[in-house]
């Protein structure tokens, strides 16, 4: 699962666009999903963010030019004072700078105003596709969890949602910032002196040059930085997921030599790329200081000749020198757009793909069934081009017990799910008490059904909270009597705080066996028609065994039950064996009945038998 996680550039200091970017398939048409269906929602908070942002910028962007003011007031102040006059006017400059500050409050009032409108906006978008995603998933058909690995569903879920949120809260903002700080400074600048603003902007191509060439050098090591990251996280995951192992057959000295040389790839790499990236703000600050000095020298003659005043001069000095920030910040936000739109793109395909069908025909009340199965020509296959079940024909009465045996691949499983409609079939029908399956809701038919399967599933909480998963509503007597039935309740009842204690994340604080018969006590909570044991009894000692075995008997009187058993010896009292292989039945009949046929199922218990006799 880890490795399905999208992992961030490692390390800083890099400009802009130095780390690849991950791009979106379909950046237009994301993006018009993005504006019209989830984003149009919120249009009204979406121009109080473009106005207050506008309105913040500009007052901003005003603040240089009223302190120049200041600074030419002072200027003539002192010539005036040298030349016998009255002085510098300290009243207009008190004014000036009690505007300024004005201006400077209403632009922080503006910018916290839009910064708040624009947080609850991405909160609010992240929170309706959070809920659309969960809803998504409860629709979403088995077979599409055949295709995605649970750490590609996870990074969905988490990461993009995560990398959208964040990147909108932010880019949205700054773009409109950039931009209007970009085209008022301009504007500024144009006002004050042509000739200078020509100067600043002939600076622009010099940089973007420099780190052009820069970046070019740069970027292969960025590329690299991250691949031999991705070995040393896999290294690591690999030797302490294995710790053991590697413990057991003294393979320490092999791991060390595996990191280390991962570890000096990815040394080299990233302090190529590291070093590089570092360089763009040296030369940029180079040649945006010499840029200073050109306007400066300029700046002084043209006042010298009266066609700019001092003030003018010192303002369009902080203009320059603001006038790169908006560039690099448009830049810095085409990288985080980009990174948005592609998550975004992951969560619109997984929010467009195929959901179940629901074609409820049959509103039969589940209650009144009473578990007679049957089985008709039932073919199925998870790809079309492989089929798994072939011509599958049985016939099951209510009550009885039976048993699906076969060797690992013959389809055991495989009609389990189709029972309980995990999956559709290709071709024939499930009919239970004569009603298609297909024909219900999959929710309520599977309201039938209670399964233990090899692979316990318990989750981080109370004993009592794990067994009644299965009926939220269950009384503490009610839970008490399931698990008494199970064999379990003497076990609980020796445990710290009894059905009270919790059971860790990693389910670590409690056998194997204790586990399987924590998930029988749950089935028997939920009292269902049908029972499903896949290979329940697989990975426990036979003392436990034993236990499971019985509280199974007792539980199985009287209700259909299908259980698919590796070890032959356990459903030596099944009413009816089902041998498969490559997907058909070959033979059916009782324990005894196909041992005296001497066929294909007396040959797999034989062979087991032999296994225990050696």
């Amino acid at each position: 699962m880890t490795n399905n996680k999208r992992k961030p550039p490692m390390g800083g200091g890099h400009g802009p666009g130095m780390a690849p970017v991950e791009k979106a398939k379909d950046f237009k048409g994301t993006t018009k999903v993005l504006l019209k269906i989830y984003l149009s929602k919120y249009k009204i908070g979406l121009i109080i963010v473009l106005v207050f942002a506008i309105g913040s910028t500009i007052f901003s962007i005003v603040g240089p030019k009223i302190l120049g003011n200041a600074t030419t007031e002072i200027y003539t102040g002192i010539i005036s004072k040298i030349s016998g006059g009255s002085g510098i006017n300290f009243s207009n400059i008190g004014k000036i700078l009690l505007t300024l500050v004005i201006l400077y409050i209403i632009s922080a009032i503006f910018s916290f105003i839009q910064g708040f409108a624009m947080t609850n906006i991405a909160q609010k978008l992240t929170y309706k596709l959070r809920n659309d995603l969960a809803k998504k998933i409860n629709k979403l058909p088995m077979n599409y969890f055949d295709k995605k690995t649970n750490g590609e569903v996870l990074s969905i879920i988490t990461n993009d949602i995560d990398t959208l949120s964040t990147n909108l809260n932010q880019s949205i903002t700054q773009i409109i910032t950039s931009v209007c700080t970009l085209v008022g400074i301009l504007y500024m600048m144009f006002s004050m002196n042509i000739t200078m603003t020509l100067i600043s902007l002939l600076i622009l191509p010099i940089s973007a040059f420099a780190v052009k060439n820069v970046v070019s050098k740069s970027q292969k090591y960025f590329i690299k930085q991250q691949e031999y990251l991705g070995h040393v996280n896999g290294n690591v995951e690999e030797t302490f997921g294995g710790y053991n192992i590697v413990k057991v057959f003294n393979g320490e000295e092999k791991a060390i030599k595996e990191f280390k040389k991962s570890n000096d790839e990815l040394y080299v790499s990233s302090w190529k790329s590291q070093f590089l990236s570092g360089l763009i703000h040296p030369i940029m600050n180079f040649i945006g200081n010499i840029g200073y000095v050109a306007i400066a020298l300029l700046g002084g003659y043209l006042s010298i000749q009266g066609k700019i005043t001092v003030g003018n001069i010192q303002s369009f000095i902080q203009y320059n020198k603001q006038f790169t920030q908006p560039i690099n910040q448009i830049a810095q936000v085409s990288s985080m757009i980009q990174a948005m739109i592609a998550a975004a793109e992951r969560i619109f395909e997984f929010l467009g793909e195929k959901e179940e069908t629901k074609n409820v025909t049959d509103n039969t009340n589940i209650n009144t069934l009473k578990g007679n199965v049957k089985f008709e020509n039932v073919h199925f296959g998870y790809t079309p081009e492989k089929i798994v079940i072939n011509d599958f024909n049985a016939d099951i009465k209510e009550g009885q017990k039976i048993a699906i045996v076969g060797p690992t691949g013959a389809g055991k499983t495989t009609i389990v799910k189709l029972l309980m409609r995990f999956y559709d079939l290709s071709s024939g029908r499930i009919l239970i008490d004569g009603h298609d399956i297909k024909n219900f809701d999959r929710g309520e038919i599977r309201k039938l059904f209670g399964m233990v399967l090899q692979d316990t599933w318990l989750f981080n909480g109370t004993i009592k909270d794990n067994i009644r998963y299965s009926k939220l509503d269950a009384t503490d007597s009610e839970v008490i009597e399931a698990a008494k039935a199970a064999k379990v309740h003497h076990f609980i009842k020796t445990l710290p705080n009894s059905y009270n204690m919790e059971i860790n994340e990693e389910t670590s604080n409690i056998s194997q066996g204790q586990k399987q018969l924590l998930t029988i006590a749950r089935v028997i909570l939920a009292n269902p028609k049908i029972l499903i044991l896949d290979e329940a009894t697989s990975s426990i000692d036979t003392r436990t065994e034993i236990q499971i075995q019985e509280a199974m008997d007792e539980l199985m009187k009287g209700r259909t039950s299908f259980i698919i058993a590796h070890r032959l010896s356990t459903i030596k009292n099944a009413d009816l064996i089902l041998v498969m292989n490559n997907g058909d039945i070959v033979e059916q009949g009782t324990h005894e009945e196909l041992l005296n046929k001497n066929g294909f199922y007396a040959s797999l218990y034989n062979s087991q038998f032999e296994e225990v006799e050696e």
